[in-house]
């Protein structure tokens, strides 16, 4: 019984709500048109500024000077911070490097050096582990060895190779690959 009064309340709330949103509703075309008829038209952003400043010139101008205008900030602004050149030793030699910020001890060993530790260097604490050796051309197996564990896979690497199981590096020094 309770329900079908609940569901006689309900359709009756919701035919005064119809009756409501159809009366709002009526003559809302002619409201419309006839705002739109009342504006008057105005005229374009680029109208308004060459009347308002006596600008004589066409916007394909503008374009082309905001054009020129952002292509010499670009270059000034890319010759005030581009990055310095790597330091001399860096350009005398062999860049290796590792990435990692938790490390606390990073070396790298190849067969320039009888697989023997290179230890590598983070002077600023910013986890870029550096070393640069001055290795003749030629062709150089290697890997890191980081916090004691084997990391033979440098992103930096020309190719790799798998020897014994584990993964190792491969750079072309003065052969046109690699650093």
């Amino acid at each position: 019984m309770w329900s079908s009064d609940l569901e006689e309340r309900i359709r009756e709330v919701l035919a005064q709500e119809a009756e409501a949103a159809r009366q709002g509703l009526e003559g809302l075309e002619e409201r419309v048109m006839r705002a739109i008829a009342q504006r008057v038209a105005r005229p374009g952003l680029w109208r308004r500024l060459k009347e308002r400043w006596g600008l004589g010139f066409s916007p394909r101008w503008a374009l082309a000077g905001a054009a020129s205008l952002a292509l010499v900030l670009g270059f000034a602004l890319g010759r005030l911070f581009a990055p310095s050149p790597l330091p001399p030793s860096a350009q005398a030699g062999t860049l290796f490097a590792v990435v990692n910020p938790q490390a606390h001890s990073v070396a790298v060993m190849g067969d320039f050096s009888a697989w023997e530790p290179i230890p590598l260097s983070d002077p600023d604490g910013d986890g870029i582990w550096t070393a640069v050796l001055d290795l003749p051309p030629g062709r150089y197996e290697y890997a890191f060895l980081v916090d004691g564990k084997w990391v033979g896979q440098d992103p930096q690497a020309d190719e790799y190779v798998r020897s014994f199981g584990e993964y190792a590096s491969v750079r072309y020094v003065g052969t046109g690959g690699g650093a």
